[in-house]
């Protein structure tokens, strides 16, 4: 009787924060969180070094250094170093929110130049989270809402380019890429309409799967990038030399911003539909510190920023396992899955035009989130006239980037392409200028 009552105590602590779940119980509710987000994690990595030239060795042995980083920031977040951390159940990965600027700053300076722009930046976020208490009531919920929607906007023709083949590609709009890409993509909805319960969530992945199948009997995947690959084998510190270039690091800082406004999001979301209270001020300040110097730790591995994973928190909502111990486990996934870099050369062949039917998805997800949240800060004339403005201004002006013409190169740099940056900075300085009691 005693054993029994233990074991049911044991499964019932996976729905808090702190209770000790045996292992064998802990690794499929961990698996489903890596399951959750392994593609999102590894696809801004494929697309940013396809962008800044990098070849499908490099671009293997970054996606297993994602998959460590990616662990490690887990960890940390779960159970905290020093400040770093808010203790509790975010799940960390390679953040989407960079790819359109990494995309930019790739091509035009090197992928170096996005290595030193991370390290910089990543330090600044850090700082600022530790100080979060004295600014975090400038970031509005409604300042988050609309930076998430230009995020999903603002990715859309990333999404579009890679299901053409991605950009260079001598097959770019091919027959063949708008076959696979479609396929992946109707796998994805098909999956996700007749799969049920929690199976829902692995309908990127089986559209992935399913894609990649069809691209081998197309002839459309290079495994040369297998040849030679190590049974096991660790990252490497400083496999690029960082270049600290103005401009880079200017345009990527101003991103980490954003993206605290997405941690900042992403905090509160979980603990208010998952522990049914406010996020604390330590636990704010811990999770965008975590995000700023752990990404700056990924750089001198030569990897991108990490952040909080949004579908992660939606995971959590839906079947309420908090438990850090059993998330825990599923970043111990993650990071044995960097450990054997056969893995990442595999996913590293993964045609462009597969990534694209899923990554195309996966953003417009991403502008109904951004909607959704836009929604829930309540459609008062004040939210309005911020949202309509500062998506209007943000996503109009950058599709004609001549009209930064007058503004020195540091400004264009940032702005003309950057439609994040230019919500972030419109939603701020219309939150800051318009009355609170604008209703009245």
């Amino acid at each position: 009787m005693n054993k029994t009552n233990h074991q049911a105590a044991s499964m019932e602590n996976i729905y808090t924060l702190d209770g000790k779940v045996p292992m064998l119980k802990s690794i499929p509710f961990g698996l489903q969180h890596v399951l959750a987000m392994f593609v999102a994690n590894i696809a801004p990595i494929m697309i940013v070094t396809g962008a800044s030239g990098l070849s499908v060795q490099e671009t293997a042995s970054l996606i297993q250094t994602a998959m460590i980083m990616a662990g490690i920031g887990t960890l940390v977040q779960l159970f905290t170093v020093w400040k770093l951390g808010a203790r509790l159940p975010i799940v960390m990965g390679i953040s989407f929110t960079f790819v359109s600027v990494f995309c930019y700053v790739g091509p035009q300076w090197g992928y170096e130049a996005i290595i030193g722009a991370v390290m910089i930046g990543g330090i600044i976020e850090g700082l600022l989270g530790l100080f979060a208490k004295y600014w975090r009531g400038i970031i509005a919920p409604i300042v988050s809402a609309c930076v998430v929607t230009a995020i999903g906007f603002s990715l859309l023709s990333v999404g579009a380019n890679s299901f053409a083949g991605g950009v260079g590609a001598a097959d770019f709009g091919s027959a063949q890429n708008w076959i696979l890409g479609t396929i992946t993509l109707v796998c994805c909805i098909l999956f996700n309409i007749f799969a049920k319960g929690h199976l829902k969530q692995l309908s990127v992945l089986f559209g992935l799967v399913v894609g990649y199948i069809v691209a081998l009997f197309m002839g459309k995947v290079d495994l040369s990038a297998l040849e030679g690959v190590a049974v096991v084998s660790l990252p490497q510190i400083m496999p690029y030399k960082p270049v600290f270039n103005l401009s880079a690091i200017v345009s990527v800082t101003m991103i980490f911003l954003v993206s605290a406004t997405e941690t900042i999001g992403d905090t509160s979301a979980m603990t208010n539909t998952v522990l049914g209270r406010e996020a604390t001020d330590r636990e704010i300040s811990g999770s965008l510190a975590c995000d700023g110097i752990i990404s700056s730790l990924s750089a001198c591995f030569g990897c991108m920023p990490i952040t909080s994973f949004s579908q992660n928190v939606g995971l959590l909502a839906m079947t309420k396992v908090i438990n850090r111990y059993t998330i825990a486990t599923g970043a111990g996934i993650l990071i044995l899955a960097g450990i054997f870099p056969a893995f990442g050369a595999i996913l590293a062949t993964l045609p462009e035009a597969v990534l694209g039917g899923c990554t195309i998805m996966m953003f417009g997800n991403i502008v109904i989130s951004g909607l959704q949240m836009i929604g829930s800060c309540g459609f008062s004339q004040r939210n309005i006239t911020i949202a309509a403005l500062s998506l209007s201004v943000g996503l109009g002006f950058t599709q004609v980037p001549e009209m930064f013409a007058i503004f020195p190169d540091i400004i264009r740099t940032i702005f003309a392409e950057n439609c994040v940056a230019v919500v972030f900075l419109a939603a701020i300085i219309m939150n800051l200028i318009m009355p609170k009691d604008r209703e009245a």
